[in-house]
């Protein structure tokens, strides 16, 4: 389930990247055609992204290329090719951009366009999640909570759970409740992973949603209560 929550991110960030990387640029002309391409892709004219953003990417442009990247990923306006994303994420990653150093990430954990790599897919999480960036944070969290790629520590896994549902990451927050819920890595309290659990439910987070009604239902961490958990459960 961890590892299907990993790969959910990176399908949901494009929009999130896509806009951090309008605040780069060489220049006000690259930044105007990465801005058209940003407004083409929006509206699923994928060949205008594409004619925007494919010479900004082979003149260095990080954001572009991380963006190419997400194309070949996605299979939008070019054919499907895991190891052409690759190669576009991995110039951008290595130009510091954490949205790439993510993605990158997440190819190496799920050994899409190069062998599956637990240990790479840390260094690379590890790199973006230093940066802020939430996904990679929760999903270092959850190589720790594991044991892949590094030795298991739930201790180390609950710290990056928590800066990443600080930033308000619904998975976070779900994985964070968990931890507190199963008492991995902080003392086991109920009351403390219904509040994490509330957080991420109030964003639509279904799973979240799911064991706030079995915490109703269960009378864990809050006053029993069926009717409340039912709402949850319907939610």
């Amino acid at each position: 389930m961890e590892k299907i929550i990993a790969a959910m991110l990176k399908r949901t960030c494009i929009f999130r990247l896509i806009l951090a990387a309008l605040l780069g640029g060489a220049g006000l002309g690259a930044k105007a055609d990465f801005a058209e391409g940003v407004a083409a892709y929006k509206r699923g004219d994928y060949a205008t992204a594409l004619r925007e953003w494919q010479p900004l990417a082979e003149q260095g442009h990080a954001g572009a290329q991380n963006n190419l990247g997400w194309m070949y990923d996605k299979g939008e306006g070019v054919p499907q090719d895991d190891k052409v994303a690759v190669q576009w994420y991995r110039r951008a990653a290595e130009q510091g951009d954490a949205g790439a150093q993510y993605n990158l990430g997440v190819m190496y954990a799920n050994g899409e366009g190069v062998p599956q790599d637990y240990k790479t897919a840390v260094q690379w999480y590890q790199r973006a999640a230093e940066q802020g960036h939430a996904g990679a944070q929760n999903n270092l969290g959850v190589m720790y909570a594991n044991g892949e790629g590094v030795p298991q520590d739930y201790k180390t896994a609950v710290q990056w759970y928590r800066r990443a549902a600080e930033q308000g990451n619904a998975k976070a927050q779900v994985n964070l409740g968990n931890m507190y819920g199963k008492g991995q890595g902080v003392p086991q309290d109920d009351k403390v992973a219904v509040q994490w659990y509330r957080r991420a439910a109030e964003q639509g987070n279904a799973g979240a949603q799911f064991n706030l009604g079995n915490m109703y239902g269960k009378g864990q961490g809050v006053p029993q209560d069926d009717k409340v958990a039912v709402q949850w459960y319907r939610r």
